[in-house]
């Protein structure tokens, strides 16, 4: 096995691209008393101990004497099959080696799925199944920006806990989540969120690689969800500082960016952050090439791909006076993020030899998705266990809001107070200019995983 982990190649940057919360358990109603014995027993019970006084708490629903239930839905056959796949064998293989470890006091946790084939309507459907008919004590990994737009709001209306959402879609993102909200808990960065990382590092210091060292920073954003959070997240972090920005918002499918380009230009921009995904990043870089205008350009985590960006430097668009940095939430570049990267290849290997799974996914950035939502759900059980709670879905968020929970192969992510912003520690990549033998080009880590206030602290 060993072997089989040393052979295996990993991207470190994750591109692909769900509340108090109502609780199950309540206080046990109390039995009808017949009027001669009512006020006996209500004499009898001032003089009993403090403990008799408050009715025990109940189980949430989707815990029985022998398994807690979880759902999700994902696609696992069709084109998104490649990605739905992998990321539930992720999340089995984490729930495997809990279970293996003894399961919470002796309860196994079993995922109940449903294949939507990335089908909003039938994710919202299937969500529903999971919540009324099989009665899961949580959604974990929900699946897709589909069906997270689709049933977030269901979710918080039943109050069920949701951990992880596989998306980064602005319907996640909350400062403060109060009541129903705070049973929403996602994982990877939200748009609004990494907007916020963008604008640090675009302004921080170039010392140690901590930012890009801008003195005027232009947004070139897109109207679509995407686009839209991240300039959210670019203006609210500019307000704490009373920066000034140069902003331009064109559509995801304009086909024409020398406008909004030249406008950065003549406003004498030195960083552009780029909110965009990956096809309006090829467009806006190729007008910046053709209108020769040489500044840093920064970029969202779902750009950080070395065949998108390789491509970029193949064709003139990024260049030494050009250059593009990304974010990402998974950081392989150091000790601790190798350890941690070889202690989940050992976990899917493992889940793999047990199912008898011939093809490993033991170097998917979609399974370690899964194995990563897994954990993070089982770090809140691990906390209502150690506290010698009653598993409800209130104990479960209190648990899950208590400290931040550390993220394997990257930062930590802290729900707190009813934050609701997803990972906002996030290492700093650029690609690299020269191709191998091959012709292929790597991402390079600039800086590694950096808390934002830190970045934001460095500020020129």
């Amino acid at each position: 096995m060993k072997k089989k982990i040393a052979a295996l190649a990993v991207t470190a940057a994750m591109i692909f691209g769900l509340a108090a919360c109502s609780s199950s358990s309540s206080s046990a109603a109390p039995e009808t008393k017949a009027p001669e014995t009512e006020a006996a027993e209500t004499e009898a019970a001032e003089t009993e101990a403090p403990e008799t006084e408050a009715a025990e708490e109940e189980v949430a629903q989707g815990v029985t004497d022998t398994t807690i239930y979880i759902g999700n839905t994902a696609a696992t056959t069709g084109a998104y099959a490649t990605v739905g796949v992998p990321f539930n064998a992720g999340l089995e293989a984490a729930l495997k080696q809990y279970n293996d470890a003894g399961g919470f006091n002796g309860l196994n946790v079993e995922l109940i799925h449903y294949d939507d084939g990335f089908d909003a309507g039938q994710g919202l459907t299937y969500t529903k199944t999971l919540v009324e008919t099989d009665k899961v004590f949580a959604i974990v990994g929900n699946f897709g920006t589909n069906t997270v737009g689709a049933n977030l709001d269901y979710l918080k209306e039943v109050g069920v806990p949701m951990v992880y959402a596989a998306t980064g879609i602005s319907a996640l993102y909350n400062v403060e989540a109060t009541g129903n909200e705070r049973c929403i808990m996602p994982v990877q960065p939200i748009y609004d969120a990494e907007g916020r990382v963008l604008l640090a590092r675009a302004l921080a210091t170039e010392e140690n690689g901590l930012g890009l060292g801008g003195t005027k920073v232009g947004v070139i954003a897109t109207t679509d969800d995407a686009g839209t959070g991240m300039l959210d997240g670019v203006k609210y972090q500019a307000e704490l500082g009373s920066i000034e920005l140069t902003i331009q918002e064109v559509a995801a499918d304009a086909t024409d960016f020398n406008a909004a380009i030249t406008v950065l230009m003549n406003a004498g921009c030195d960083v552009v952050i780029a909110a965009m995904n990956q096809a309006p990043l090829v467009k806006a870089l190729n007008a910046m090439r053709d209108l020769e205008y040489n500044v840093k350009v920064i970029t969202s985590y779902v750009n950080a791909s070395a065949t998108t960006l390789g491509a970029l430097v193949a064709d003139g668009s990024i260049t030494a006076e050009r250059p593009v940095y990304a974010t990402s939430w998974l950081d392989l570049s150091t000790e601790e993020g190798v350890a941690d990267y070889t202690q989940f290849a050992t976990v899917m290997l493992a889940y793999e030899a047990a199912e008898g799974i011939t093809e490993t996914y033991s170097g998917n950035s979609y399974a370690i998705a899964g194995y990563i939502a897994g954990l993070t759900f089982l770090a809140g059980l691990e906390r209502v266990q150690a506290a010698g709670q009653t598993l409800t879905w209130a104990n479960y968020i209190d648990a899950m809001e208590s400290e931040p929970i550390s993220i394997p192969m990257g930062g930590s992510v802290d729900y707190a107070n009813g934050a609701r912003l997803g990972l906002v520690d996030l290492a700093l990549n650029t690609i690299g200019l020269e191709a191998d033998e091959n012709g292929a080009y790597a991402l390079v880590t600039v800086d590694h995983i950096t808390p934002l206030e830190d970045v934001w602290a460095a500020i020129q």
